[in-house]
């Protein structure tokens, strides 16, 4: 492990408390780019490649870039399966902290199929039915006294792939002991999340281009990019004052709003796209990490795009090849100027 280069006395947050998905899935290649029709039927085969889920790809990240100085306490479910018993061996072993990770008894690990198309896109199908999705109000419960330990000194992170309700919890508990809270919502949870009124407990609303513009009522495919960002931002902004945005846009790049200024960052060159899968969630766990440093947003974001520039040139959607070093090598193979201050995090 090579973290960034920093002192960890100089951490503006001190651990990261997180639900939601933890397990695995599998890769199915698609044949022909066009999309994948309602009633079609389409040939494909399966790839030899390693598929995760939400939580455990976006804290992987922060765990990696950050180093053992920085706790990452993960409160999920795994079923008592051969699936889970890996999953969560592999997650200790790389550092982060699995003691609310419960095994449910009779449940299998939540499992995706990834489905991709041949230019590197796709999307994926998660099972509704696995250990994640029996993680509780009173599962997040048992994790209070880690909230209390980093009061007003730690991030607090809702993901997809477990209920609504236990991730409020979380961020309530969040609310409670002066966490930074970030969230991420699928497209079909954004209104029940907005409805339950879970954004008056967010910090960071963090999301792909359908994602937030299923918020404020768009067809993110009818609208440019940025038509979409801007409308997030004067219709949540004028909601939540002190909501923070982070946006990815694919190819494109990202947008972020902290508060008073709408930043674009362009995406890095990639020289070959392996796979998409994964790289919104380890753009979030990049912003999360330059949180967890101070850094302004428009640095964090351009760390965030950096990571997930390199994230697609992997087939799978955890990359350990991520380091600082390897992070400092594709960032000069780029060409692209990087801020000092993200210079400095990936110095040797």
């Amino acid at each position: 492990m090579k973290p960034l280069n920093i002192d960890p006395s100089t951490f503006r947050y001190h651990a990261l408390i997180g639900t939601g998905g933890i397990g695995a899935g599998t890769f199915f290649l698609l044949s022909g780019n066009h999309t994948l029709g309602r009633e079609e039927s389409r040939l494909g085969r399966f790839l030899a490649k390693r598929d995760y889920c939400k939580l455990h790809i976006i804290t992987h990240y922060v765990k990696a870039l950050l180093g053992p100085s920085f706790p990452v306490i993960e409160i999920g479910k795994v079923g008592d399966d051969d699936v889970g018993k890996r999953i969560r061996a592999e997650m200790e072993e790389n550092g982060l902290d699995v003691r609310y990770v419960g095994v449910s008894a009779g449940d299998q690990t939540l499992f995706s199929i990834c489905f991709l198309y041949p230019d590197g896109t796709g999307g994926n199908l998660t099972t509704e039915d696995s250990a994640s999705f029996k993680v509780s109000v009173g599962d997040v419960a048992q994790a209070e006294p880690e909230f209390a330990r980093f009061r007003g000194k730690g991030i607090a992170l809702a993901a997809p792939e477990v209920p609504l309700e236990a991730r409020h919890a979380l961020l309530r508990l969040g609310t409670k002991y002066g966490f930074y809270r970030a969230a991420v919502f699928s497209a079909g949870e954004m209104k029940p999340a907005l409805a339950a009124g879970m954004l008056a407990d967010v910090d960071l609303l963090a999301g792909n281009l359908e994602e937030i513009a299923t918020a404020i009522d768009m067809d993110a495919s009818a609208q440019p990019a940025q038509a979409v960002a801007e409308a997030a931002v004067e219709r949540l902004a004028s909601i939540f004052p002190r909501l923070e945005l982070s946006i990815t846009a694919g190819r494109q790049g990202s947008y972020s709003w902290d508060g008073s200024h709408l930043h674009f960052e362009p995406s890095f060159p990639v020289p070959k796209v392996e796979s998409s899968a994964g790289a919104g969630d380890s753009h979030l766990g990049l912003m999360l990490v330059g949180k967890a440093l101070g850094l302004p947003m428009a640095e964090a974001q351009q760390l965030a795009n950096l990571v997930a520039a390199m994230t697609v040139t992997s087939p799978h959607t955890i990359d350990y090849r991520v380091n600082r070093d390897s992070l400092r090598e594709f960032a000069r193979q780029s060409g692209r100027e990087l801020h000092p201050s993200v210079r400095r995090l990936l110095a040797e």
